[in-house]
Parts: structure tokens; sequence; C-alpha cells
């Protein structure tokens, strides 16, 4: 067994979650690679156990399936050596409200919302309890800035954010380690489900996947909440997160603003 446990990565067959097990698995850990594509699975396990020479399973399981979701939540409860979730499984969509299937909709709120909701849950109590242990939300530059895609995807991804956001609070001196990444485009299969193919973008928009990746966990590494790979000026967050600070206390009062009662007729 890995002196570093294991590490699950949801969306691990192509792509971030692809790379996120491959370093991982480079670090040392263990890693369990959960997905809906077995056969790439299994090209991913064998490829990454013969270079790294750490134990390496795969888990089929489609995660808008609610029976498939249950059993991963099951795995995750249950073994013990685990020591690192990825939510990372998910998709995205470029079209408008008006162009997009609501039961794809659907679909998108059950793997971005649902399965990243329940598998938190589920692997949570366990690193509480032994005070150690590390959850990697993939969320999306979309989460602060939802109208540059599709809707639902930039409010399934604000949920990954804020859903984060109370779980640090929450865990904050636990010894447990909460990290929310928020990638800008990045060059995966992702746009092609999108409806939007890559190619398409300025290409001084699109980052490789390893990029993102390695910048993610610089951002843990160097014990970051939010990693933004992205974002250059690394204070403009800073500001944008001051700001939010400063409003909350002020958010809720019994005196109406007076913005909202000046001029207004007896």
């Amino acid at each position: 067994m890995s002196t570093k446990g294991t590490a699950v990565i949801t969306g691990a067959s192509s792509g971030i979650g692809a790379i996120y097990a491959e370093r991982l698995a480079a670090r040392g850990h263990d890693v369990i690679l959960v997905a809906r594509n077995a056969e790439r699975l299994a090209q991913q396990a064998e490829r990454i156990g013969q270079r790294h020479g750490v134990s390496v399973r795969i888990f089929n399981a489609d995660l808008t399936d609610a029976a498939q979701l249950r059993q991963v939540e099951a795995l995750l409860r249950d073994d013990d050596t685990i020591s690192v979730l990825v939510n990372n499984a998910g998709f995205g969509g470029a079209g408008t409200l008006l162009q997009s299937d609501v039961d794809r909709m659907e679909e998108m709120v059950a793997i971005n919302v649902t399965a990243v909701m329940r598998l938190t849950y589920a692997v949570a109590p366990r690193f509480l309890a032994r005070g150690a242990g590390t959850i990697i939300n993939i969320s999306s530059i979309v989460a602060i800035g939802p109208e540059v895609l599709n809707g639902v995807y930039g409010g399934t991804k604000a949920f990954v954010l804020g859903f984060s956001q109370s779980l640090r609070k929450e865990l904050a001196g636990t010894g447990v380690t909460m990290q929310v990444v928020l990638p800008g485009a990045t060059a995966t299969a992702f746009w092609d489900a999108a409806g939007l193919p890559v190619d398409q973008l300025p290409q001084a928009w699109v980052m490789s996947a390893a990029d993102l990746v390695d910048a993610a966990l610089a951002g843990l590494d160097r014990g970051e909440f939010v990693t933004i790979p992205s974002l250059q000026d690394g204070a403009q967050w800073e500001a944008y997160e001051a700001a939010r600070q400063a409003m909350l206390p002020n958010l809720s009062s019994a005196k109406v603003a007076p913005r909202y009662t000046a001029g207004v007729a007896a």
C-alpha cells in the first residue's frame, strides 16, 4: 500500500482527470480511476501502473446514474486507504438556454452538482475522523463569469465554488485540505461535447491540460484554496474576494437600504 494513500479521480479516462491520475501516481499515490469508458480506463490503468509502479484500480461508473453513483459513494466510505478525492467528472455547454436540450441540462446538473455533493459527503466524514485528507473540486472560471457560456453550466460551476467555500469554513482546523480549481479554456474533449470545437477558440485563450493540472497542484502545494491557473494577476482575485468579504456583514438588515426608500411617495 502506498504511504501516501489512494487518490480517487473522477472523469479519469481522458483530459484533466487523466493528467491528475498521472501526476498523483508520480507523487506516490495509489490511484482509483472512475469514468464511464471502460476501455479507456483500462488503457490508462495499464500505462500508469507500468510507468509509476503504484496500485491502479478502475471503477467503471456513469455518475449521472443514481445506482452507479451510490456504488462510488460506497467505495469512498469503505476504503480506508483513500486520502485524496478529485471531483473532476463533468461536462459543459456553449449554447443558449433556448438552444439547449433540457434533459441534457438535467444530466449536467446530475454530474456537475449532485455527484460532486454526494461524493464529497461520502468521503468527508472519514477524512474528518482521521484528521487528514484532501478534496479537490474542479470548478471553472464560469463560476464567477456565468454569462461566458451556457447558463446552466455556469450555474453548476458556481455551485461547486460556493459548496467548496462553505466546506473550507466547516473543515478549517481539522487537518482536511480543501481546494477548488477554476480552469479557463483547456485543450480537452470538453469543447466537442459542449458544441464548440476547441480549434474555433482563440489559441491565446487555450491552456494545455498538463499545464492546467501542474499549476493546480502547485497551488495545492502552496496551500491555496482557490487556484485559477489562467489568471495572470493574482491580485485581481484577492481584490474580488476582499470585496465579497467586505459585503458579507452588510447583506442582511432589518432596515431597507435608503436607495430603495428615497423619493417614495407616502
